[in-house]
């Protein structure tokens, strides 16, 4: 996995996350969770961009798993807002399917970086 397909995949999760996110507050009108989910799911592509231009492989590393918690956290608000009803299955499964390969791509590029320390 390279660097440039986190951060094409993280962008395009912030993109759709937004675009979520728009389509929440007005068509289900909740605002707490779902900011929260945009709040956690727009930075994920903002700490890979930051680990991208890291200063150095521990920095890189540092960013990258901030990213990787943001990344967890958004899938966090997505189960409650399907838990509670405020999403459908179908709703919910194609968003969270999305995060969850963004997850897998960040915890790939960790574990590699953290051996090639």
């Amino acid at each position: 996995m390279s660097e440039s397909i986190v951060k094409v995949k993280s962008f395009e999760l912030a993109i759709r996350g937004v675009n979520f996110y728009k389509w929440f507050v007005s068509e289900r009108k909740e605002f707490v969770m779902s900011k929260q989910f945009l709040r956690s799911v727009t930075s994920v592509g903002a700490n890979v961009r930051e680990a991208v231009n890291a200063q150095s492989k521990p920095d890189f590393i540092h960013k990258l798993s901030i990213a990787q918690k943001e990344c967890d956290e958004s899938m966090y608000w997505l189960e409650i807002l399907r838990e509670t009803d405020y999403i459908s299955l179908a709703e919910f499964d194609s968003i969270h399917k999305q995060c969850d390969e963004v997850l897998k791509i960040i915890r790939s590029i960790i574990i590699t970086s953290k051996k090639n320390l």
